[in-house]
């Protein structure tokens, strides 16, 4: 299955296999020389890490969001069969008298989507998150054994 990243932000959509936006950003002041957050923005996406793993009941998928609560993401099954998770992690307020010396922590919006397998029973999806770590469970359609049939004579 095909992972897709994307980043959403205004009318930004962030493409990894585009080479050029990931040198020159998407914005006309990121082209022009103007000071953004591009950089820290695309982190938000890339940073979000999430794993996917199959057992014969369910598809697990675990994501990395620290310093998130849970208000702050949202999970979705759109298009049929397409798993969204996203959300926002806000950028750091400046008090008075504060002055930064660095910042690396990713900020800004961020959108994961993974089209689920026709096994995905939809209705039963579920999530927890503990410890700045997100699990969102999809069950699976379970098929049925096989059943035999006993022949009968005449």
């Amino acid at each position: 299955m095909a992972l897709t990243p994307f980043f959403v932000g205004g009318s930004d959509i962030f493409d990894p296999f585009n080479f050029d936006s990931l040198l020159f950003g998407n914005r006309l002041s990121d082209r022009t020389g103007g000071s953004s957050s591009y950089a820290r923005d695309v982190a938000a996406v890339a940073n979000t890490q999430v794993d996917w793993k199959e057992t014969p009941e369910a598809h697990v998928f675990k994501a990395n969001l620290p310093g998130l609560s849970k208000e702050e993401v949202k999970i979705q099954v759109q298009d049929g069969r397409v798993l969204q998770i996203s959300g926002e992690r806000k950028k750091e307020e400046i008090s008075h008298g504060e002055k930064w010396h660095r910042v690396e922590r990713a900020q800004g919006s961020f959108l994961r989507r993974f089209r689920l397998p026709e096994t995905a029973q939809l209705e039963g999806i579920s999530a927890s998150m503990e410890n700045g770590v997100l699990t969102v469970t999809v069950p699976k359609f379970q098929k049925p054994a096989p059943k035999t049939i006993e022949i009968q004579c005449s």
